[in-house]
């Protein structure tokens, strides 16, 4: 079994956001990682509902805010709903995935977690007019 620390980071490589999952598989695929990362967060958030989330996409009707989304009413996140809308963002460059030093370009592509045991997302932002 493997522990893994997501790691939320800025374009730069500065770490924005951390934590860790022990008793993983060793090896997973890009997706599955992607989905369990934010049922995770998803899990967190629900077991205590802030009017901040700070997870990997936004949940529908929230407000960004730098570095999370607000939710106003706190209300439970849809976990599922969430990990679809991660799987469309990163399918749309919505966010990059690196698994040690290399980026996962397939979410089919599988991952060995005991040698790469830090996964960092890093967010995306369009920019203006272009």
């Amino acid at each position: 079994m493997a522990t893994v620390t997501f790691r939320d980071e800025t374009a730069v490589g500065k770490p924005i956001e951390e934590f860790t999952v022990p008793d993983l598989p060793e090896s997973i695929s890009a997706r599955e990682l992607v989905r369990l990362r934010v049922r995770e967060e998803v899990a967190r958030y629900n077991a205590d509902p802030t009017a901040r989330f700070t997870g990997l996409v936004r949940p529908v009707d929230a407000e960004v805010e730098l570095n999370g989304y607000r939710i106003g009413d706190r209300r439970r996140i849809d976990w599922e709903k969430q990990t679809d809308a991660a799987e469309r963002a990163f399918r749309r460059n919505g966010f990059m995935l690196l698994v040690g030093e290399r980026q996962i370009e397939d979410l089919s592509e599988t991952i060995d977690l005991t040698a790469d045991p830090v996964v960092s997302f890093i967010k995306l932002v369009p920019l203006v007019g272009g």
